[in-house]
């Protein structure tokens, strides 16, 4: 009899279909990460979303056997601690191939055609007081002909770049483990931040990519690019870029993911009041599609490994 334990239920609204075998199964909403040790005792296999399992937490839990990451990031694990303890991690793959790469391109969209500009415009009463009949009062530029950057080249990254050569863009692509795909010119970060109109983040958070565009980096970008992150907040040095955009040395930015989730009312990037930032609250890879698929994939992976065949392993 296996005991499953998902910490963070609420982080997932879709339907969770009882696994195949032998069980019990107990949802909590919410953790704290003070109260894991004892709402995981005896349990068998644990399912987090966000909710952090490090190697002082593992020492308490003998029983445990399996981790069922419900997202594809696993930071909130220590993978290493678990390995050496003999349990095994596994996550959630693929499921927002459609999810995000859209979240991308509204954002994208968005800032290069100056939405939020015209919005206000509009509740403002400006398009009613015109003498013409449209309001050119900001510009408006295509995605057609201009240069995208994709930085991280996994499945995601790869779709967004799939996604822009269909609008017309030239795609300028790197990774440090994948090749670029069809319609992808290799470049280095580099040459992406030098040359690219928008670039797109898609890479994972470790020591190696913590704050990899900061004040530096950012100041090799045309004064006319775009940033958008929708991977992990500490890619990117948040002060630096509040500080770019207030001084206008970036045209604008994208951002679904804060350093710290759910940010603190200081962060700097929940100051900023312009046109050309648009944040919102990491939910692009939540459509419900996407979310049910993830669910799916969940349970699924933790009947193969109670089968003996486990996947998606870390």
């Amino acid at each position: 009899m296996e005991r499953v334990v998902f910490l963070d239920r609420a982080s997932l609204d879709a339907t969770l279909r009882p696994p195949r075998f032998a069980h019990t199964w107990q949802d909590h909403a919410r953790t704290a990460e003070t109260d894991v040790v004892a709402r995981l005792a005896g349990a068998t296999i644990a399912v987090t979303n966000k909710i952090p399992l490090r190697e002082a937490a593992l020492a308490k839990l003998p029983d445990l056997k399996l981790i069922a990451v419900a997202a594809t990031g696993t930071d909130c694990v220590d993978v290493a601690a678990a390995k050496a303890r003999g349990v095994v991690v596994s996550n959630i793959r693929n499921y927002a191939l459609s999810t995000l790469p859209e979240h991308v391109f509204m954002l994208m969209l968005a800032l290069r055609r100056n939405l939020l500009a015209y919005r206000a415009d509009v509740a403002a009463g400006k398009w009613q007081q015109a003498t013409a009949f449209c309001l050119l009062d900001h510009p408006v530029h295509d995605l057609a002909g201009s240069t995208l950057g994709v930085i991280g080249l996994g499945a995601l990254g790869a779709r967004v770049a799939q996604i822009g050569r269909a609008f017309g863009m030239r795609v300028l692509g790197h990774d440090p483990q994948a090749a670029p795909g069809e319609g992808v010119t290799p470049a280095g970060v580099a040459e992406i931040l030098r040359e690219a109109d928008v670039v797109t983040l898609h890479l994972p958070l470790t020591p190696a990519t913590r704050n990899m565009i900061g004040a530096a980096e950012l100041a090799t970008m045309k004064p006319t690019a775009l940033l958008i992150n929708t991977a992990r907040g500490g890619l990117v040095d948040e002060a630096a870029l509040a500080a770019a955009l207030r001084a206008r040395k970036l045209g604008g930015a994208g951002f679904d993911v804060l350093t710290k989730e759910p940010p603190v009312t200081d962060n700097p990037l929940l100051q900023l009041d312009l046109p050309n930032f648009i944040l919102t609250p990491h939910v692009a890879w939540a459509s419900r599609e996407a979310m049910q698929g993830l669910a799916d994939q969940l349970v699924e992976n933790i009947e193969l490994f109670v089968a003996g065949t486990p996947r998606h392993v870390l």
